[in-house]
């Protein structure tokens, strides 16, 4: 809403006007305005969810400080929301596919775990919103974002073209044309350009329809799996908060690069044009989490609820894929993955060994992950996995899971040259 105003400032060659024109300066505002939203808004939201009571309902699973939580508040996912929301709407182009397609995104995954978290509090349902509409949900969500990025003219990239001289690469070209297509980033490999459509060349000229289609259907799945893996990780104080806000530099990151032809050109990854407002967006994803986590850290004033959680990680999860850098969320969002993981292989052995023997086993003491560090090893858990033996404090999980969050936060930029 802003960038009309100051370029029409510029135009009257106003003082500072122009500064508008750089993704840094935007980048580092939005960060600030963000910040500024979470810390100083958030407070009075806080207060305000103390008035109402609407505090967390907390189900005793015997962890260590665990009841000290309840009537914490919740839905602080509203808190991240307007604090996304203000700086995209004053800094960024609206008239941007990609970000109308992410204003939407967050909006409506917020929406869905609003629902949820509403259910919860105050209808007095701990189950909340069903499961199958919540996945119903993020399925249109992750089709609509699919089909956006399909059927809109807007959504182009010039492919980067490797100029060989004995044998090795001399020269990076790009395209003069700027094209649909199909193709993403293929991390760890030299020829790092893979084409979904490339895997139906037996469909003769049908093979593009099935690549885009293809390429929709995947769409869907990393939104599902993404949101759902920031919502299980969402388990204790900070964890989520902070492990989001690690991903959003990464892919600050990303897209700065990918929006940046010299950038592009030295990394030798696709151009994708229109990208760089992303930046600006996810500068204000940041800002949001960390003034956020000034409040959720331990002991954590507010919780977001499904109201947050939902929404960082569908946010990611588009971001990720406008930028085509999908197939490297395995590594950025690895503790997402592993959380969810943990809760699918906890409840599979339980089934299977139930199945089998008639008394069901676990893997671990407890899942998600993060909880099996609060679970004493004599328990009297029947669980494979029984190290650590002595209970780890909630505080000093969470700084070593975003430690582990760095580490590989730090190999997923690596990877842009490890080829």
């Amino acid at each position: 809403m802003l960038l009309p105003l100051f370029e029409y400032l510029n135009k009257l060659d106003f003082p500072g006007a122009g500064m508008f024109h750089y993704i840094t300066f935007r980048s580092a505002f939005a960060f600030i305005i963000a910040l500024f939203i979470a810390t100083s808004v958030g407070k009075r939201i806080i207060m305000t969810l103390q008035l109402k009571q609407v505090g967390e309902t907390i189900r005793d699973l015997d962890l260590e400080g665990q009841m000290s939580k309840k009537g914490t508040p919740t839905m602080g996912g509203i808190i991240i929301l307007l604090a996304i929301l203000v700086p995209a709407l004053l800094l960024t182009k609206l008239n941007n596919v990609y970000i109308i397609l992410l204003l939407i995104s967050t909006v409506l995954l917020a929406g869905i775990g609003f629902t949820d978290d509403y259910i919860k509090v105050f209808k007095k349902d701990k189950e909340g919103l069903h499961g199958k509409f919540k996945i119903v949900g993020q399925v249109i969500i992750g089709l609509v974002v699919g089909c956006v990025l399909y059927l809109s003219p807007a959504v182009v990239i010039r492919e980067n073209v490797e100029i060989f001289r004995n044998d090795q690469v001399q020269a990076v070209q790009y395209k003069a044309d700027e094209v649909k297509s199909t193709k993403t980033t293929i991390p760890f490999i030299k020829n790092n350009n893979l084409d979904y459509a490339a895997m139906f060349k037996g469909l003769g000229e049908h093979k593009q329809l099935a690549g885009w289609l293809f390429f929709i259907a995947v769409t869907i799945f990393i939104v599902c799996a993404v949101s759902n893996g920031a919502n299980l990780t969402d388990g204790q104080d900070g964890l989520a908060t902070g492990s989001s806000a690690i991903i959003g530099v990464v892919l600050v990151i990303l897209a700065y690069v990918s929006s940046n032809l010299q950038w592009a050109s030295y990394l030798n990854i696709m151009y994708i044009p229109g990208s760089e407002e992303l930046v600006v967006f996810m500068a204000g994803f940041i800002g949001a989490t960390i003034g956020f986590l000034w409040f959720n850290a331990y002991p954590a004033q507010v919780f977001m609820g499904d109201t947050g959680s939902l929404m960082l990680g569908g946010v990611i999860a588009v971001v990720s894929i406008i930028i085509r850098k999908e197939l490297l969320i395995p590594i950025f969002c690895c503790l997402f993955f592993v959380e969810s993981l943990s809760v699918l292989a906890q409840r599979f052995y339980f089934k299977y060994t139930k199945k089998r023997t008639g008394v069901g086993m676990r893997i671990f003491k407890m899942a998600p992950l993060h909880h099996h560090f609060q679970k004493p090893g004599n328990a009297g858990i029947q669980a494979l996995i029984q190290r650590p033996i002595q209970v780890i404090p909630e505080s000093k999980i969470v700084v070593r899971f975003w430690i582990v969050g760095l580490i590989l936060a730090v190999l997923a930029i690596a990877t842009l040259k490890m080829r």
